[in-house]
């Protein structure tokens, strides 16, 4: 016996990239309307990427599309990543646009255009506030110098160089147990101004390859360090990738690349 099947479109795209391999991969399929956030939830689950992004056209006028993104254990509030793979394929598919809006549920409208042979993502800035962080230093080790944390969720650990992140080991599964937070260890960079490596384990994701989200809040936090409202970063996961960061007022720029690697159909 047979039974019916609905086929959806389906990219994997790896963003903040420019060639294949590198960067963070981002499943986007678009959709016609919404299925059931359970069906979403389980397609995030089979994809097993950071996130998952679904998109369908916007009908109130405000924005191009509605956007949503899920890890493979929850829906999240904001992904830079998975939103820069969705407007990539969008943008590709329609060479007369310059430019791409997202409706989201939590972070607002969120704009993508052309840049050069690559994008920009803007996003909101969520500059962090200093905060005695003791139990999650323990868990994710070394001796920083600053910590901060932004109400998102978002915990900032900040080390005096680059080689004291890149040697990083945290306890993942404690890191876990705190919830869905996210742990942005940073430090200036080697080749960049500012490095990073990012955990995430409450969300499904050990460590995430380059997160767009994080940059969020790094580009406030960097840019208040450095003195200046541009920098370069990059995050030193075993994929890697380079972000090009802007502070504007409330939001944050995000520079960056994207390659399609493959395309297909999902079947449910």
């Amino acid at each position: 016996m047979t039974r019916d099947t609905q086929t959806l479109p389906y990219y994997h795209v790896d963003a903040f990239a420019d060639r294949p391999f590198t960067g963070n991969q981002a499943a986007v399929m678009p959709l016609e309307s919404w299925l059931d956030d359970d069906v979403l939830q389980a397609i995030g689950e089979e994809n097993n990427f950071a996130e998952t992004a679904f998109y369908l056209p916007d009908t109130t006028g405000e924005a191009d599309y509605e956007l949503r993104w899920f890890t493979p254990t929850v829906e999240i509030a904001l992904c830079g990543h998975a939103t820069l793979a969705s407007g990539h394929i969008i943008l590709s598919q329609n060479p007369d646009m310059d430019q791409v809006t997202f409706q989201t549920r939590k972070a607002g409208i969120l704009t993508m255009m052309r840049d050069g042979d690559g994008y920009a993502l803007e996003l909101p800035a969520y500059p962090p506030s200093p905060k005695a962080l003791p139990d999650i230093v323990t868990l994710v080790g070394g001796t920083p110098i600053d910590t901060q944390f932004h109400e998102g969720r978002y915990n900032v650990i900040r080390y005096e160089t680059a080689d004291e992140v890149l040697a990083l080991k945290p306890d993942l599964k404690a890191l876990a147990a705190l919830g869905n937070e996210q742990f942005i260890c940073t430090a200036p960079g080697k080749d960049t101004d500012a490095l990073s490596r990012v955990f995430v384990p409450g969300g499904g994701v050990d460590e995430d390859s380059v997160t767009g989200s994080a940059h969020a809040v790094l580009t406030p936090y960097w840019a208040k360090q450095l003195g200046r409202d541009g920098f370069t970063a990059y995050q030193a996961s075993s994929r890697g990738g380079y972000v090009h960061c802007r502070l504007d007022g409330e939001k944050a720029w995000l520079g960056g690349k994207c390659v399609t690697v493959v395309e297909g159909q999902f079947r449910l």
